[in-house]
């Protein structure tokens, strides 16, 4: 069989595959994109149906001080906001050592200046697509409101907001408990404040990634769905094929975009990409009278986000280190419900509209891998992009775009370079 040709291959077709593959056609690249699904953005991946969160005021990588320990006295319990299931695996272990590392002041603090770039030049990207008016996916570029409820939390809140305007240009307003029960009438009177960050906003995960796929395909894309990447063919510091379940393929230039499934595909080529599948959850209910239809909340107490569509409102949380699966933890969803309960009358009880979980491609140091892999001309990563690849998605597009072109990158991306993690 002989083997279809292409200028740029991007594997995967999550927000991520679809952001590099828009940006790359945009450019006048000959692009293929290929999806594994039958379908873009399949049910599974975790661009589906996540919160859609665009909140570049918040810069902080997962790992931090104080996480991993809460996260072992969490260990055992199964419905916990951040749970890790035992299993004999030298490659979480080795996953968990590196994140306790990361978890450190001294590299979490490096790590935020290169999450506020994303963030910021990100947000630009999502004013930009979504003003040309081709992108049909509900942005509301409306802020998000922190709800808390009790005032240790809130002062606590409070007491940061002085020092992110100050280090990273954060606007943030602090709100009593009048102001947001006049903005979100059904919060429940235990609601005792909030902090407003205008500057956020949000999308319907699903409905963007589509989107950017439909308009790279507008752009003179190709897409492949139902097309599997089985295994690379490499000669000295180029990657020249790759087979596929339909048969092989070459590329001038090949953009490894596939998720958790990256590092899988990565080891064929001896580049470590150690990601940890991290499964997350969302139930989407009718969005009761009271909770605004155009502003995101988030429930840091509750550990969930808070997001409306239409007239659906989709509750969003949950961490479970538990290996390549989609098992549905049923008492995981009640958590979330609970935890949106103490915020919400009914909501816990409410019938689900949808439920859904994905994995989330985490990295141990908490931020992406994008740019040229160091061992090869030709290849490009773009993974790992843990709980924020909606937020991070056009971004890493146009960034990948500016490599393969030559040009400045808009984001220093001295800190995620895919290699900085060694090679097998």
């Amino acid at each position: 069989m002989p083997a279809r040709e292409t200028e740029v291959l991007v594997i995967g077709g999550g927000i991520i595959g679809a952001s590099c593959a828009y940006y790359l056609a945009r450019d006048g690249r000959a692009v293929t994109l290929i999806e594994r699904e039958d379908a873009v953005c399949p049910v599974g991946a975790s661009s589906y149906a996540n919160a859609g969160l665009v909140m570049p005021s918040d810069p902080y990588p997962l790992p931090s001080p104080g996480v991993l320990g809460q996260g072992m006295k969490w260990l055992l319990d199964s419905s916990s906001p951040l749970y890790i299931k035992p299993r004999p695996s030298p490659a979480l272990v080795r996953w968990l050592l590196s994140f306790a590392a990361a978890s450190r002041e001294g590299p979490m603090r490096r790590g935020m200046p290169v999450l506020r770039a994303l963030g910021v030049e990100g947000l630009k990207a999502f004013d930009e697509i979504c003003a040309s008016g081709s992108l049909d996916a509900g942005y509301k570029h409306t802020g998000i409101l922190s709800l808390y409820l009790t005032q240790g939390a809130l002062e606590s809140a409070s007491a940061g907001v002085a020092p992110m305007k100050e280090s990273y240009g954060v606007e943030a307003e602090v709100w009593d408990s009048k102001a947001v029960h006049e903005c979100v009438p059904a919060a429940l009177p235990g609601v005792v404040g909030g902090v407003f960050t205008a500057e956020d906003g949000h999308i319907e995960p699903r409905r963007l990634t589509r989107g950017l796929t439909r308009m790279a395909e507008e752009q003179g894309a190709t897409v492949l769905t139902a097309t599997e990447a089985i295994g690379f063919t490499r000669q000295g510091r180029r990657v020249t094929g790759l087979m596929t379940t339909r048969g092989p393929m070459r590329a001038e230039t090949v953009v490894l975009a596939s998720g958790v499934w990256s590092g899988r595909l990565a080891r064929g080529l001896r580049v470590s990409l150690p990601l940890e599948p991290a499964k997350g959850y969302s139930i989407t209910v009718r969005r009761p009278e009271g909770v605004p239809g155009d502003l995101a909340l988030y429930l840091p107490e509750g550990h969930a986000c808070v997001t409306p569509f239409g007239d659906g409102l989709r509750f969003a949380g949950t961490l479970e280190l538990s290996g390549m699966n989609d098992r549905v933890l049923t008492n995981r969803v009640a958590a979330i419900r609970r935890g949106a309960g103490r915020y919400f009358a009914g909501v816990d009880s409410s019938p689900p509209l949808e439920l859904w979980r994905g994995l989330r491609p985490m990295t141990p140091d908490g931020l992406p891998m994008i740019g040229r892999a160091a061992a090869y001309d030709n290849l490009i990563v773009a993974a790992g992009h843990n709980m924020n690849g909606i937020m991070y998605g056009p971004i890493t597009g146009k960034l990948v775009a500016e490599v393969i072109g030559g040009r400045q990158p808009s984001v220093d991306l001295s800190l995620l370079q895919p290699d900085r993690f060694g090679i097998i």
